[in-house]
């Protein structure tokens, strides 16, 4: 076992390599990995989605009237305006106790914000209330969504980075965009997004240790990398 002056006498690379090991040993103990079947359905029904709305968008492009009677405005913009103060609630509640919820409330916020500011523009089109809403949009609503979507942005990659700092893993944070999602690799549910480089000949990870569970070296010829994807200099795998 080792004590905490031992850890401290270890360079920051032997340590990360400590903290790899152990979540590498924890692992069996997380969650079962997602469903593929799941996801196949999840991408069947979404594309499905798509279709039917585009579709559904021609029609009422065709069929819908320039202008229309509302059969409840007051009761639409109220209810729409409670949705909005729920939100807000619940996006303070959040960040006053500090919970990872924080993130879906930024998300959902901003959402409701852009729909506010597009309905107020559109629904006030040449009418005597355009230039308020319009001036309401661009200073208020629109920048608040903008601030809520790059906070939760950044909280997002500050959890990514605090998961791959407790695996061993240093370097940025990868864009989101080249980010897979956790739980769709056999075995695991926090398996590594971008994993480092661990060359054929890197020695043993800790004084003691033969290698990290579960990693084994390649054969002499072949690429250590997975699937002989390359590796740029700072241990990244490419990405195409």
């Amino acid at each position: 076992m080792f004590d905490e002056a031992e850890l401290r006498q270890m360079s920051p690379r032997e340590r990360a390599k400590l903290m790899q090991a152990l979540a590498v040993l924890d692992m069996p103990r997380l969650a079962n990995a997602g469903s593929n079947q799941r996801r196949r359905w999840f991408l069947v029904s979404t594309i499905a989605c798509c279709v039917i709305l585009a579709a559904w968008i021609g029609v009422l492009a065709v069929t819908l009237p320039k202008f229309y009677r509302a059969g409840d405005w007051r009761g639409a913009w109220v209810g729409f305006d409670l949705a909005e103060l729920a939100a807000f609630t619940a996006t303070a509640w959040a960040a006053w106790r500090g919970r990872q919820l924080l993130i879906m409330c930024l998300l959902v916020l901003a959402t409701l914000l852009l729909a506010d500011a597009w309905f107020d523009v559109t629904l006030d089109l040449r009418t005597s209330g355009f230039l308020f809403s319009l001036l309401s949009a661009l200073l208020i609503e629109i920048p608040l969504a903008v601030a809520a979507l790059l906070a939760a942005r950044r909280l997002l990659r500050l959890t990514i980075g605090r998961i791959r700092t407790r695996e061993g893993l240093v370097g940025p944070v990868p864009p989101l965009w080249r980010i897979p999602l956790f739980g769709y690799q056999q075995g695991g549910i926090l398996h590594d997004p971008v994993p480092p480089c661990m060359p054929a000949d890197t020695p043993s990870p800790l004084p003691g240790m033969a290698s990290l569970p579960g990693q084994t070296s390649p054969p002499p010829g072949q690429p250590s990398s997975p699937a002989g994807q390359p590796r740029d200099q700072r241990g990244w795998t490419a990405l195409r």
